[in-house]
């Protein structure tokens, strides 16, 4: 026998011996992987669980519900009827469904008329969660009502009589014989905002005033129906936050005596959404 031979066969040996895989070590690896991503599945479904209950109010109901009330009855009850060189014209009838879309506890749907100028302009706001008040909005429901958009949706400043600044998006919206401006913000605790995505800034908001203010463009000019608006959001924001910040600190809880909303409209109804 060659001792050489010998030498030669162990150094084969190891490599087999080395290259036998541990069997019970990958199992172990692959059994805390499982466990790994198991737990992250459940914090993932639990986050948004939690996101999307808050967001559709499925819980702490009963105190939004109240809060949400009482917020609507004071619109419709202390809704200023004359502001600036703005005064109450008519009232007109809202579309019942899309209150209904837009989630509204409380609305209203006026029309307002300059003194100085003879514009009119048309208030529009509903009063629903923040949920609600963000998910329906001008560049959904007016293109399903047969207008298409004119001018695409762009953030506007308002100046406010005391230095302050209030958002408003706004664009027009067109169908053959008709063109609409639309201003739209959102409001009620003394700011008035446009944020870029609504539904997730105003999430856990129990209540909400989404105010529309719309101007008939078709037989003028863009600048002035801008200029026009523009004017009727500077005297109505503060004259609004001032009659709801009066109502809240009296303790409002009584119903609102009548709704004028519910006035058949003196004259054509703006479409709203």
């Amino acid at each position: 026998m060659k001792p050489v031979s010998i030498l030669r066969a162990e150094p084969a040996a190891l490599q087999a011996t080395a290259a036998e895989p541990d069997v019970s070590a990958n199992a172990e690896t692959s059994g805390l992987g499982g466990v790994a991503m198991l737990a992250a599945v459940v914090a993932l479904v639990g986050v948004v669980t939690v996101v999307q209950g808050v967001w559709t109010e499925r819980w702490g109901q009963v105190d939004d519900n109240a809060t949400l009330e009482r917020d609507a009855r004071i619109l419709e009850k202390v809704f200023p009827r004359q502001f600036g060189d703005w005064e109450f014209d008519a009232d007109f009838q809202a579309d019942p469904k899309e209150l209904e879309r837009a989630g509204a506890v409380g609305h209203i749907a006026r029309t307002f008329r300059n003194v100085r100028t003879k514009a009119r302009v048309s208030a529009f706001v509903v009063c629903a969660t923040g949920y609600h008040a963000s998910g329906h909005t001008p560049d959904r429901c007016y293109p399903a009502s047969g207008f298409e958009i004119a001018e695409t949706e762009h953030r506007h400043t308002v100046p406010l009589p005391d230095g302050r600044q209030a958002e408003a998006w706004t664009g027009t919206f067109r169908k053959p014989g008709q063109t609409l401006r639309i201003f739209w913000t959102y409001g009620g605790d003394g700011r008035w905002l446009a944020p870029q995505i609504a539904r997730t800034y105003l999430a856990d908001r129990k209540s909400v005033y989404k105010l529309y203010a719309i101007i008939d463009e078709t037989q003028i000019k863009s600048a002035q129906a801008m200029q026009e608006c523009g004017d009727f959001l500077t005297a109505l924001l503060p004259a609004l936050d001032t009659a709801v910040a009066a109502a809240r600190e009296a303790g409002e809880t009584a119903p609102a005596e009548g709704s004028t909303n519910a006035a058949a409209a003196a004259g054509d109804a703006p479409a709203s959404g």
